[in-house]
């Protein structure tokens, strides 16, 4: 079953495309223990004597299922957006500047990070259900000295700011769509 909705795919496509021609290369510190698709090449070390390696976001198949157990779990469906953000791309982390304020984009490095996605997801679906709060996914976050993250609403599809388990603070984006354009990419963290 295809997830493809509306012109998400599109907005997905054209925000990784902006920020792969606005950096030369996309470097990150190599990790043997925390590999991924998206490297590229062998690691080197840069003059401060730190392993680094090349990569690019890289489109993943149309068919990854990240987030099926985690619907037969939480006895939900998850929004098709949430699905199409994580699932569209492997990549790291990508820093942008939004229209309130800098934004760092949540990313799926690797398989095991996907693992570790819906693991956090179980536990964030159970605080709001104790907190009686509408489930949502975070997918950024915002300043490095702040607790507010952005979300999908699950159910509405809405880009929302909030706190981990507490009502969101107020809608940013009708959606993700139209979210995305709206971003600036910025120099990596």
């Amino acid at each position: 079953m295809s997830i493809e909705t509306s012109g998400l795919p599109t907005a997905i496509d054209t925000f990784f495309e902006h920020y792969t021609k606005s950096h030369e290369t996309l470097t990150l510190q190599y990790d043997a223990q925390w590999t991924s698709p998206c490297e590229l090449g062998e690691a080197f070390f840069d003059e401060n004597q730190t392993q680094i390696i090349h990569w690019q976001p890289k489109r993943r198949h149309p068919f990854a299922e990240d987030f099926t157990g985690l619907e037969a779990a939480l006895e939900i469906t998850i929004h098709a957006d949430i699905k199409m953000h994580y699932q569209r791309y492997w990549s790291a982390h990508i820093e942008a500047e939004a229209p309130d304020g800098h934004v760092s984009m949540l990313y799926l490095w690797n398989q095991t990070d996907s693992d570790r996605l819906v693991e956090n997801l179980i536990g964030h679906s159970l605080v709001c259900k104790q907190n009686k709060v509408p489930f949502s996914v975070f997918f950024a976050c915002t300043e490095s000295d702040s607790d507010l993250y952005l979300t999908i609403n699950n159910d509405s599809g809405e880009i929302q700011l909030e706190s981990p388990g507490k009502m969101p603070r107020r809608v940013i984006a009708s959606s993700l769509e139209e979210f995305l354009p709206q971003l600036v990419p910025a120099g990596p963290s």
